[in-house]
């Protein structure tokens, strides 16, 4: 007589995989809007709450930080948490810390949201990239449900830099009233989440020890391929930060445009990220991942060759100007989002793929610490290079990590093709 043989994990039933996906969407587009919204804040606490723009510069280090952090210390250990109560905690913390703002109406309390986004988004990208093995079937599933989490999330970012360029218009600290708005968002991805079912078996190691799991990162940093793609996601960041946080001051200091519209204007590179991010899966699936990245870098640096020469020709425009007297420079250089959209979903995609499942929780911290790196050296450069030299400078040197963005991903193509 034959022993029985285990039959592998079910999957959750279509009901239940709805629930969690549309969870891990309002969780991760929440985290969108308030993550990108230091560029937008950093304007708006210098010129309204008197902060000198070298302090406001490291406004992404009180985010980036903590996110790399957090996800160092913990993000090997989530599957033994538990995912689903990791991205419940976060969600409860930002959501308290969002509810706070009008109330305390101070730069600390700025800085201090930051850091609780920080450590709370690391805690949801782990989870959330965790999850995507768990409601999805094959590499082909996770290419298409990783676009859509990515091009979700950038729509988030569009509601952020929408409710903020909408709060800029009031005088003073008035703005604050924009985050228990954010913090209303919070409370719905929490009883979302809650009463979402979720078998979290698969991805659990019960053979393994306490110390094995707070060390799963290392057997995968002794691999050159995981290098080279962290060097990747590394310089992607950086370029995507560099931009998206200095654009609104570059408008308002390069372009003279108001602040209203400076902020507003910035909505563009959000959206077009977006767009790109939700229909990129189609493209990548009949090019390939290698030929449209590359194809989107060779875009995004003529861009920047043709946007910064105009930007220096800019007008200053009136308070009472409206959108279509703005330069060219302020709708080409946002476009570059379009651009920027497919290289990151792609790039983590094809790496997770590769990997055995039990391995994305560490993977996905790897990946979450170097984008935070990248994040906060990104904006932290650029807007030295803003105070030292001036916008313009600052946006053309980005031209460096960019070049070096495409050996870097020629080299991964070359590893993954040989994994």
């Amino acid at each position: 007589m034959t022993p029985p043989t285990l039959a592998p994990p079910a999957m959750p039933t279509t009901t239940g995989t709805l629930r969690i996906k549309l969870a891990i969407i309002l969780t991760y587009m929440l985290f969108g809007a308030l993550l990108n919204s230091v560029g937008a804040v950093n304007l708006l606490v210098v010129q309204t709450l008197g902060v000198p723009r070298t302090e406001a510069a490291l406004l992404d280090a009180w985010k980036d930080l903590p996110i790399a952090v957090t996800s160092f210390l913990v993000a090997s250990l989530l599957p033994r948490l538990g995912l689903k109560k990791s991205m419940l905690l976060a969600l409860a913390a930002v959501g308290a810390a969002c509810l706070a703002m009008p109330v305390l109406s101070a730069f600390w309390a700025i800085k201090l949201l930051f850091f609780t986004l920080g450590a709370g988004f690391a805690l949801v990208k782990v989870s959330a990239y965790s999850m995507i093995g768990l409601v999805t079937d094959g590499r082909a599933g996770h290419a298409r449900f990783t676009n859509l989490l990515e091009g979700l999330f950038m729509v988030g970012v569009l509601g952020g830099f929408l409710l903020f360029s909408r709060a800029a218009q009031t005088e003073g600290t008035h703005w604050l009233g924009a985050y228990p708005v954010l913090a209303g968002t919070a409370a719905a991805a929490f009883l979302l989440l809650l009463a979402s079912p979720l078998d979290e078996a698969p991805i659990q190691s019960p053979g393994t020890t306490l110390r094995q799991d707070l060390l799963a990162m290392a057997p995968l940093l002794r691999m050159g391929l995981v290098v080279v793609f962290l060097l990747s996601a590394f310089l992607y960041v950086l370029i995507e930060q560099g931009i998206s946080t200095w654009l609104p001051s570059f408008n308002k200091e390069v372009l003279h445009l108001p602040t209203a519209m400076s902020v507003g204007l910035a909505v563009i590179m959000p959206a077009s990220t977006a767009l790109g991010r939700l229909t990129s899966a189609a493209v990548i699936g009949r090019l390939g991942w290698y030929a449209v990245v590359m194809a989107c870098l060779v875009g995004i640096t003529a861009l920047i060759l043709v946007a910064l020469p105009l930007a220096g020709h800019a007008p200053a425009l009136g308070e009472d100007a409206g959108w279509l007297h703005a330069p060219a420079a302020a709708y080409l250089l946002p476009a570059t989002g379009l651009l920027l959209a497919p290289i990151y979903p792609a790039i983590n995609s094809a790496m997770l793929s590769a990997l055995p499942q039990r391995q994305h929780a560490a993977m996905t911290g790897l990946i979450v610490v170097f984008s935070a790196l990248g994040g906060t050296l990104g904006s932290f450069i650029t807007g030295r290079l803003f105070v030292a030299f001036d916008g313009t400078t600052a946006f053309g040197l980005l031209l460096v990590p960019t070049a070096a963005l495409a050996f870097a991903l020629t080299r991964l193509r070359r590893d993954l093709s040989h994994a």
